[in-house]
């Protein structure tokens, strides 16, 4: 069931949102008090179960999000039908910018993992942006990081062999964190993310497992030998 609050108690931290991904994210820090005081538009805080759209490709872009925790994929479709993983989004992370240029969504966001969601109305942003030169700068940095990441996703994880790819991966899922623990997906989303069969991705986490590259701490959860999969990484 949804949690709905205000956008000032958001941002101001009020109503048990003081982790909230719309103050750490400094996506509105810039803003003051009374910038939301004439905004009246509900946020929308909610869990998503693993495998649940958030939106799908082609829906009316009248909302943005923000990820609190968890993970979710970006998929695209080739005209075979098979998916394609073109990138992740994970904590502090904005889903559905192009919704401020009038555009419809152009992945389906499914939840890969357990996922807290806020849900706030692309018209509040777009109001908000025209009176505030902070947070528009703010808006097209986000821009410029979510390019960022597409290009890392081509470069890095597109290229290479299939350990060199699933190494990268990994690096890329505990990258800037403070531990070298991660959870894994499920080996038909790895290979969709990394444009390997599912029987490769399999096999490649198989011969981690058992070179003690991956030593699982609890069920699902991997620490990980991160100086030797860097290694595998820049092979």
């Amino acid at each position: 069931m949804a949690k709905t609050v205000t956008l000032r108690e958001a941002w101001s931290g009020e109503a048990d949102c003081r982790n909230c991904a719309l103050r750490t994210t400094v996506l509105f820090a810039g803003l003051e008090a009374e910038d939301f005081d004439r905004i009246h538009d509900p946020i929308d805080q909610f869990n998503l179960k693993p495998g649940t759209p958030l939106y799908q490709a082609g829906d009316h872009g009248d909302y943005m999000y923000t990820v609190r925790s968890g993970s979710l994929k970006l998929v695209q479709y080739l005209p075979d039908g098979s998916q394609r993983i073109v990138r992740i989004a994970r904590g502090t992370d904005v889903l559905g910018l192009e919704a401020l240029l009038g555009e419809t969504y152009q992945h389906d966001a499914v939840a890969l993992q357990r996922c807290e969601v806020c849900r706030f109305p692309t018209r509040v942003v777009k109001e908000l942006g025209r009176e505030s030169p902070k947070l528009h700068q703010e808006l097209m940095s986000r821009w410029q990081r979510a390019l960022q990441e597409a290009d890392a996703w081509l470069t890095e994880l597109s290229t290479g062999s299939a350990r060199q790819r699933v190494a990268r991966l990994l690096l890329r899922l505990v990258r800037d964190r403070e531990t070298s623990e991660c959870e894994l997906f499920s080996r038909e989303d790895m290979g969709a993310m990394l444009g390997i069969t599912t029987e490769t991705a399999s096999r490649t986490i198989a011969g981690f497992k058992r070179e003690s590259l991956l030593v699982e701490s609890r069920p699902n959860s991997f620490l990980l030998d991160i100086p030797n999969l860097r290694r595998i990484a820049e092979d």
